[in-house]
C-alpha cells in the first residue's frame, strides 16, 4: 500500500528538479526527471524516451533567454494501479528577441518509481493560456477531464502546437 505523504513528498521533489532544470536550461537534468521509456506530450508533440526528451529540450528552449516554470500543488491519486496527478503550472519566459510570454496550463502526470526516485512516466500538457502576463490574450480551449483522477487517454493528442517551434 502506498503512503500519500511519502508519494506526495517524492512527487514534489521531482517537480522541483524539473523546475530547476528548466531554469538552468539543463537538458540532461531535465530528461533525468523522466523514466527511460518516459513520454512527454507538449505543444502538439509526443516525445518518447528519456534520450529523445533530452535531445528535444534544447530545440524547445532555443528561442528563450530564460524560462521560469512554477508547478502548483499536485492533486495526487494513489488509489489505482498507478500514481497519477494533475498539477497547474505557470511559465514566465523571456525570449531572445527581448519579448516575454506567460503560459498557464495543467500537467496530467503518470509516475513510476525507479530505484529510490519517482519519475514521470507520462506528462501531458494541457495549455489554457499563452500570451502577455496581463492575461490580455484569449484563453485556449482545453478539454475538461472531470474530477480527479480524470486524465487524458494515453493516446490522446495534445491540442495546441506552439507557433515558435
Amino acid at each position: 500500500m502506498r503512503d500519500l505523504v511519502t508519494v506526495d513528498c517524492a512527487v514534489r521533489q521531482l517537480q522541483a528538479r524539473f523546475n530547476d532544470a528548466v531554469w538552468r536550461k539543463d537538458a540532461r537534468d531535465f530528461a533525468a526527471c523522466f523514466a527511460l521509456d518516459g513520454e512527454w506530450k507538449i505543444a502538439g508533440l509526443h516525445i518518447q524516451s528519456r534520450q529523445t526528451i533530452e535531445e528535444m529540450f534544447g530545440t524547445l528552449l532555443a528561442p528563450y533567454d530564460q524560462v521560469f516554470f512554477d508547478s502548483g500543488t499536485p492533486l495526487l491519486d494513489i488509489s489505482g494501479p498507478e500514481v497519477v496527478s494533475r498539477c497547474p503550472a505557470v511559465e514566465q519566459a523571456k525570449l531572445l528577441d527581448g519579448s516575454s510570454v506567460m503560459t498557464i496550463g495543467v500537467y496530467h502526470d503518470r509516475y513510476v518509481e525507479e530505484g529510490t526516485r519517482w519519475l514521470f512516466r507520462h506528462r501531458h500538457w494541457s495549455l489554457h493560456y499563452r500570451g502577455p502576463s496581463d492575461l490580455s490574450a484569449d484563453l485556449v480551449p482545453s478539454p475538461d477531464y472531470g474530477s480527479p483522477p480524470g486524465m487524458p487517454e494515453l493516446d490522446e493528442p495534445t491540442l495546441t502546437k506552439r507557433k515558435d517551434v
